[in-house]
C-alpha cells in the first residue's frame, strides 16, 4: 500500500524523477510521458464521473478502469528486468479481456455505424470523446516508451489503453443513444 506523508520532495527540482523501482530518470523520459499521459487520461474520466445522471453500471465501469489506470501507470513507471527485488504490478491479459467483454456487451445496444461520429451530444458523450482522445494519446506515448526502452517496458500496456480508447468509444455512444449519433457529412460545407 501506497503512504504519502509529504506532498513535495523536491527530488525533482534538478529535472528528474524516480520510476518505480527507485532509481532515477530524466522527466522527459518517455516512460514518464507515457504514465503522466495515463494519469491525465484519468482525470479525464473523472470530469466524467462528475456528471450526476450516470447510470449506476456506468459509473461502476469507470471507477474500475480508474483503478486500472494506476495499475498501468504503476506497470509504465516500473522498467522490467530479469529478477526484479519486488515484484512489480504489471498489466495482464485478463484486464485486456474484460475491457473487450464490455466493449461487445455495450455495443449490441448499438445501430450500426454508417459514418464516423461526432465527438459531441450530451455532457457525459462530450467528455467520453476527450478521455477517449487522451488515452489514444497515452498509448501513443507507450509505444514511443516501447521504441525506446524494447522488452524494458511491458507491451500489453500499449494493448489495454488502445481497447480502453475502444470502450470509451462505445460509452460515449451509449450515453448519447437517446439523442442518437452526430454522425460526420463529408465534404458537407463545400
Amino acid at each position: 500500500m501506497v503512504n504519502l506523508t509529504r506532498i513535495y520532495t523536491k527530488t525533482g527540482d534538478d529535472g528528474s524523477t524516480s520510476l518505480g523501482d527507485g532509481s532515477r530518470t530524466s522527466k522527459n523520459d518517455p516512460r514518464l510521458e507515457a504514465y503522466a499521459t495515463v494519469d491525465e487520461a484519468n482525470s479525464t474520466i473523472g470530469v466524467v464521473l462528475s456528471i450526476e445522471n450516470l447510470s449506476e453500471d456506468l459509473r461502476k465501469l469507470l471507477v474500475r478502469i480508474q483503478n486500472d489506470l494506476f495499475d498501468v501507470g504503476a506497470d509504465l513507471c516500473t522498467p522490467v528486468v530479469d529478477n526484479p527485488t519486488h515484484e512489480p504490478l504489471r498489466v495482464l491479459d485478463t484486464q485486456i479481456t474484460f475491457l473487450e467483454k464490455e466493449i461487445d456487451k455495450y455495443n449490441e445496444e448499438l445501430a450500426p455505424l454508417r459514418s464516423f461520429v461526432l465527438p459531441s451530444g450530451t455532457a457525459a458523450a462530450a467528455h467520453l470523446h476527450v478521455a477517449r482522445t487522451v488515452v489514444r494519446r497515452a498509448e501513443r506515448c507507450t509505444w514511443d516508451a516501447i521504441h525506446s526502452f524494447g522488452s524494458g517496458v511491458n507491451p500489453l500496456s500499449a494493448k489495454y489503453l488502445n481497447r480502453l480508447s475502444d470502450l470509451l468509444f462505445v460509452l460515449a455512444r451509449i450515453v448519447n443513444k437517446e439523442i442518437g449519433d452526430q454522425l460526420w457529412v463529408p465534404g458537407a460545407n463545400r
